[in-house]
């Protein structure tokens, strides 16, 4: 497995900084932090944003170094990046250097046409960005042909990805240190970008971590098809576990230590399959009905199963329009 461990010790972080910023005259976070009494590391602070339903509840975060600003996914829809936009503005004037897209889901990547237009550069793995062209067709086609549930001409384009890279990445910023790393297992989707910012502690992993609310379990889109693949998704968990006296920020639900995060996530899962398997046994010559007209029936029962398993997990109404995948796959002879 690749490793970041050679980063984990970065003690030459906030002197290269410091030397950086006396000799640039810029006034950043380490100013910020003499004036507050506080170490460079204990000034960064992770930020975030979360759309409403109609964007699924997506939450992007970002970093203020001081000298710049990294996001994290740029959301659904070109409103909502707007909002995201307005919500950093509202933080920092630092400018917005890079938008990191973790996995190739629409709601990581759609948006980030707003942000390219501000100058930042879109970044994502070789496989998230090889991906991203089947992904976006197969959504277009589903929000504008089938579901109606936007207009052709405001879907968003597919995106440009200006920046990729091959299993990691230490991104270009002026100050900190920012690592992207591809996993060796798929999570989600298709293929697994998480970023670490070691100042932080901080780890970025978009929807491999759904913390206190339901998951999104259609899976990656793999030739125009969903192909899910939760004991895939646990194994990716898996390699979190060298980040474990670190924070995991997922892309949607709360931000929790990484060891409590993994760990739920990885149960949650198991029961998933579970629940779902169990739901389809009970059909028996009738799983037919799964891919007709009576299918969204069933996904509102599996649904209710997963809200009567976990009382107090939000946004139920992922699993509804997202265990078709799961569903699916499961139903297959």
């Amino acid at each position: 497995m690749k490793s970041f461990a050679k980063l984990r010790s970065s003690l030459v972080l906030r002197s290269l900084f410091t030397v950086f910023a006396g000799l640039s005259g810029c006034a950043g976070a380490e100013d910020r932090a003499q004036e507050n009494n506080l170490t460079y590391e204990e000034s960064l602070k992770v930020d975030s944003y979360v759309s409403d339903a109609e964007g699924f509840d997506t939450r992007s975060f970002w970093i203020d170094t001081g000298l710049e600003v990294v996001v994290f996914d740029a959301q659904f829809t070109e409103r909502h990046a707007r909002e995201l936009l307005e919500a950093i503005r509202a933080k920092t004037s630092s400018p917005i250097r890079f938008v990191v897209v973790t996995h190739p889901n629409p709601d990581k990547f759609n948006g980030s046409a707003v942000f390219r237009a501000v100058g930042a550069k879109v970044v994502a793995s070789e496989r998230t960005a090889a991906a991203i062209p089947g992904v976006h067709a197969y959504k277009r086609a589903f929000f504008v042909d089938v579901a109606k549930m936007i207009p052709a001409d405001q879907y968003p384009a597919e995106p440009i990805i200006d920046l990729t890279f091959r299993d990691e990445l230490k991104l270009a910023t002026n100050a900190g240190e920012v690592w992207l790393r591809e996993l060796d297992h798929a999570g989600v989707s298709s293929t697994q970008t998480v970023g670490w910012v070691p100042a932080a502690r901080a780890v970025f992993v978009g929807d491999l971590v759904h913390h206190g609310v339901h998951a999104w379990l259609e899976g990656g889109i793999v030739d125009g098809a969903p192909k899910p693949d939760l004991a895939e998704w646990s194994r990716a968990l898996g390699e979190l576990s060298e980040f474990d006296d670190a924070t995991v920020y997922g892309g949607r639900g709360d931000s929790a230590p990484v060891a409590k995060a993994v760990a739920e996530q990885q149960a949650y899962l198991a029961k998933a399959e579970k629940i779902v398997r169990a739901y389809v046994n009970e059909l028996g010559t009738s799983t037919s009905e799964l891919s007709g007209p009576d299918a969204g029936k069933h996904h509102g029962a599996i649904a209710k199963r997963f809200e009567a398993e976990w009382p107090s997990r939000g946004l139920s109404y992922l699993v509804q329009y997202g265990v078709y995948g799961l569903v699916n796959s499961v139903a297959k002879p």
